[in-house]
């Protein structure tokens, strides 16, 4: 693989998936032409399509592949109702997250426009903050069983699993993210008071880390209190740093503060590996084919993956525009403009061009 050509894996997938990340294509198409950027991309039909008519979610190889011929991997959305399993989704998305070891998720929450926010009086300076989730551990990590199940003596048990390498390397990546972008305050989120065992190693392993960034001041937070300061006060955070479950239900809260779904980019890193770029608003497909999706998440997810790649300036630019068009209501319905999927693409695409 060329390291001069930067190359990037498709995979729109199902529903909403494929009419966003069309768009957030189109944008890189104008950004490569305008820069005259050694970018490339393939498109790969995975998804319920091919899962239904070939019985393929992950192909045998896909893995080795991605490693060896691919800088970056940017995904739509996997779900249909033909599949009620979500057998291919599972295969797909979490095959890869595991098998690729992306153990960091970041999800930027930042408000791009305070008519967005919820919360009343709230100014777009206010809430700017970056959670990473530990993305290959905790209680996603899948170990756990049924005994009798379906009776009624079912015991069902999950396992939280939480290991001194996983825990640490997030912890770190947290750091070393708040050290480059010169910020100031990061905080620890866990339950380690009711998970004295596995949240009780992020207390140690936090507490030891944190020793070494004597610039950023590092707090903690229950995940309880921290769901309501978020509310309370969003401004105090700028780096929040979790596990894999937090994380999950913080990033979605934080979405909520600054628009939803439709306007919040999200990556699946190994530093320095292969990585997957992606909005996780899902397939959506009672509105798939209608041109209603909004493709704002999609786009910024594509600036994520740019930045990612060595093209820093690129995340800005399509930042303001996307902020340009929400202030312009040159948006889809969900955001209170008019416009379909395609036009706020194309909309994107004549102001970055």
């Amino acid at each position: 693989m060329s390291d001069s050509i930067k190359r990037i894996a498709v995979i729109p997938g199902d529903g909403i998936g494929r009419e966003v990340i069309a768009e957030a294509l189109r944008v890189l198409e104008v950004l490569k032409r305008r820069n005259r950027w050694p970018l490339e991309w393939v498109s790969f039909d995975w998804g319920a399509e091919k899962f239904l008519r070939e019985g393929v979610t992950l192909p045998a190889g896909a893995l080795e592949m991605f490693r060896r011929e691919f800088h970056a991997i940017l995904f739509g959305a996997l779900g249909d109702p033909r599949v009620p399993s979500n057998q291919h989704a599972v295969d797909i998305l979490l095959g890869t997250r595991f098998g690729v070891d992306l153990y960091v998720n970041p999800r930027p929450v930042k408000l791009l426009d305070a008519r967005l926010c919820p919360l009343k009086g709230c100014a777009e300076r206010e809430i700017d903050m970056v959670i990473f989730r530990e993305n290959t551990e905790g209680a996603y990590a899948g170990m756990g069983g049924n005994f009798k199940r379906d009776t009624p003596e079912e015991v069902a048990v999950q396992e939280d699993v939480n290991t001194r390498k996983g825990v640490e390397r997030i912890i770190i990546h947290a750091f070393e993210h708040a050290r480059r972008h010169n910020l100031k305050k990061l905080c620890m989120c866990d339950k380690s008071n009711a998970m004295p065992h596995g949240h009780g190693l992020w207390q140690r392993t936090f507490a030891e880390v944190r020793k070494r960034y004597p610039e950023v001041e590092a707090s903690h937070l229950y995940v309880d209190t921290l769901a309501l300061e978020m509310i309370r006060n969003p401004a105090q955070f700028q780096v929040i740093v979790t596990c894999n479950l937090f994380g999950d239900i913080l990033s979605d809260l934080g979405a909520g503060l600054v628009g939803g779904l439709g306007v919040t980019p999200s990556a699946n890193l190994h530093p320095g590996s292969v990585s997957l770029f992606e909005p996780v608003h899902g397939s959506a497909p009672n509105i798939a084919g209608k041109n209603l999706a909004n493709p704002l998440a999609a786009i910024l997810s594509a600036g994520m993956m740019l930045d990612y790649l060595g093209f820093p300036e690129a995340a800005g630019q399509i930042e303001s525009a996307v902020a340009e068009a929400i202030h312009l209501d040159k948006t889809t319905p969900d955001l209170g403009g008019s416009l379909g999927t395609r036009e706020v693409g194309d909309w994107i695409c004549t102001r970055l061009a």
